[in-house]
């Protein structure tokens, strides 16, 4: 499935260059399971041959990945809970979204508060699912655009990077993406913590 998927990809961005990393990107963020880790990379690649502009395909990564995340932010807005897990109970293998990952999403929002939509960006198999909650909590609008949009930048920079200095190896992403996920999750870790304390220690002042 992922090869075919590639295939689709890579005709995409060929064919319709930095829209198609947008629609790709819109895609991915919006619960389709279109891998940001192909999309991205492969554009980065087609970066260091000279084809795209490194700056254009991250900004336009990032605006469809923003895009994505509204769609699905608005999902979790103007729908009720009990609406959105029969959903994914009857949908939600065909993307790829189970119910546990979706109450995961909804319980790391309810603990993390706000900030974890910025933070979720940069945690594969989570970045994605953690806009519906922010929208069934009714988090501010511009909050969550500016936090989903920076979260969104580093990552794509990230991976349109990896692509960059891959060159024409950057499907081999895979086992080192197996290895750069664990920072990812380490940092993460590191990142909600201190987001923790601070907080807290917001909270002791008041």
């Amino acid at each position: 499935m992922l090869s075919s998927l590639s295939g689709f990809i890579i005709h995409l961005i060929h064919s319709a260059g930095y829209f198609g990393v947008f629609i790709l990107m819109m895609l991915n963020s919006a619960l389709v399971p279109i891998p940001s880790e192909v999309t991205m990379p492969f554009a980065g690649y087609l970066t260091q041959i000279g084809a795209f502009s490194l700056p254009l395909v991250i900004l336009f990564g990032s605006l469809g990945d923003l895009t994505g995340a509204l769609i699905a932010y608005a999902i979790g807005y103007y729908l009720e809970e009990t609406v959105i897990l029969n959903l994914i109970n009857k949908y939600g293998k065909f993307i790829l979204l189970s119910e546990h990952e979706y109450l995961k999403a909804v319980s790391m929002y309810k603990k993390y508060g706000s900030g974890i939509t910025f933070f979720s960006r940069l945690l594969p198999g989570v970045r994605s699912f953690i806009s519906v909650p922010a929208g069934l909590s009714e988090m501010k609008l511009p909050k969550f655009m500016l936090f989903t949009f920076l979260g969104s930048l580093v990552w794509t920079t990230i991976l349109a990077l990896v692509g960059y200095y891959l060159g024409a190896h950057w499907d081999s992403i895979a086992p080192i993406y197996s290895k750069f996920q664990l920072v990812i999750v380490v940092v993460f870790v590191l990142l909600v913590a201190y987001y923790i304390y601070h907080k807290l220690k917001g909270n002791k002042k008041k």
